[in-house]
């Protein structure tokens, strides 16, 4: 029994990048819960003169779980591959960017890292999401 590459859903155009994209926002929600139950948990010893939210940890720690819980719905979401999901996930992915940027100053690599993740799921569902993706 052979198969024929074409007809599976894997070999579609741009299903790399849209398995990407899901995944990242799945991993990166899932990071995010951790961070905003760490800063639930933390005893507000943080440096946080300047920062956006105020100085309390609490604070930065609900943003975080529900920031995480929707990146993680919005992972599933695209993974299903409705263009509501991919709208949602561009939406999740700028959000996890740019809310990394906030904490520039407070934990460079960390945040770095997260605006990278940010706007390669971004790119990945604006350019292979739609209906009419290129082909790569």
């Amino acid at each position: 029994m052979s198969h024929d590459f074409n007809q599976d859903s894997y070999a579609e155009p741009g299903y790399g990048w849209l398995f990407f994209a899901g995944s990242m926002m799945g991993i990166a929600g899932i990071m995010r819960i951790f961070d905003g139950i760490w800063a639930l948990r933390v005893d507000n010893s943080a440096p946080l003169d300047g920062a956006l939210l105020g100085t309390d940890v609490s604070t930065y720690g609900w943003a975080w779980l529900l920031l995480g819980v929707i990146l993680l719905l919005c992972s599933f979401m695209v993974l299903t591959k409705s263009q509501f999901a991919r709208w949602i996930g561009i939406i999740g992915g700028a959000v996890l960017a740019i809310s990394a940027i906030w904490w520039m100053p407070f934990y460079p690599v960390w945040s770095l890292m997260y605006v990278f993740v940010g706007v390669m799921i971004v790119y990945g569902l604006a350019v292979y999401g739609s209906r009419d993706a290129p082909q790569p």
